[in-house]
């Protein structure tokens, strides 16, 4: 198996909607600001050879949505999709499966894209299979009033109707063991409905996508929540769990969100959980 960390894109957010109730004094001394209170993010993907299957975990805003709505967002820096899979030597094409923590536009609108010859949406990964859950799917799909401009209609339904869709199996517990993709599968509900971390096995270290329950290091304490999150009681007390876990077990923290630290672990203080150690993703895949 290698690993092979894949930047989508870098894009900017108001610094108070990712920190919600917590003061600007507190949060952009690991999060400054520039003028217009927005903060520096990424779209880092995950991209995982192991046999005869390339999967990639997440793949950004993706490149169909107006100048106007990109324009919300700020786009900075020169990484995309294309130029960092080709970057690892890889293609779109070369796909087997792409794995979707959540159906947010961040996280999964790469997999849908404008055909050139303009006539509708197609999928952006002709070779691949394009994995959620039922219950994040319905969520989704029938979305309620708060999120509903998170989930758009062309990110999602292009996938169902291409027949590349495929449902991962929903545990009886927080856990989906050994899943269908080789690696286990951490579910959380604080951010949306049935959101999906995956947990990798690989040379003697647990690595965790940390999708949206740990966007950035500077959201280590555990009322640094994101507004954005529809149920933030239940962040905070999934945060908590795992985070013990995660400085017990010394798990390696892959961040998606975070535009200047890629990897973290973590360590028990007498403040709570907080950061133990940074590292580049080529010091830990390598």
């Amino acid at each position: 198996m290698n690993l092979h960390p894949i930047n989508a894109g870098q894009f900017k957010l108001d610094g108070g909607a990712m920190f919600g109730v917590v003061p600007k004094s507190l949060w952009q001394r690991t999060n400054p600001a520039d003028a217009n209170n927005m903060i520096d993010l990424t779209a880092r993907c995950l991209l995982i050879e192991d046999g005869d299957k390339l999967i990639l975990i997440d793949n950004g805003m993706g490149n169909k949505q107006s100048d106007k709505f990109f324009g919300y967002y700020h786009p900075w820096g020169d990484f995309t999709l294309d130029k960092s899979l080709k970057e690892r030597g890889f293609h779109k094409d070369d796909i087997t499966d792409v794995f979707m923590t959540h159906l947010h536009f961040d996280h999964c609108g790469g997999s849908i894209q404008w055909n050139k010859d303009k006539t509708g949406y197609e999928t952006a990964f002709k070779n691949a299979y394009f994995w959620s859950n039922k219950n994040h799917w319905q969520w989704a799909t029938q979305p309620n009033r708060r999120e509903r401009a998170s989930f758009l209609t062309e990110n999602i339904l292009p996938m169902e109707e291409s027949g590349q869709l495929k449902f991962t199996s929903i545990p009886e517990r927080d856990i989906l063991n050994n899943s269908e993709l080789g690696f286990d599968i951490l579910f959380v509900d604080g951010h949306t409905e049935k959101q999906m971390l995956p947990m990798i096995q690989y040379k003697g270290k647990t690595i965790v996508f940390m999708a949206d329950l740990l966007p950035t290091v500077g959201h280590l304490p555990l009322p640094y929540v994101m507004g954005y999150d529809t149920r933030p009681l239940l962040t905070l007390d999934e945060k908590e769990k795992f985070l013990n876990l995660a400085a017990k077990k010394e798990y390696y923290l892959f961040l998606e969100h975070d535009a200047h630290n890629q990897i973290i672990t973590v360590k028990n203080t007498e403040k709570g959980v907080r950061l133990k150690s940074i590292h580049t993703a080529e010091e830990i895949f390598n």
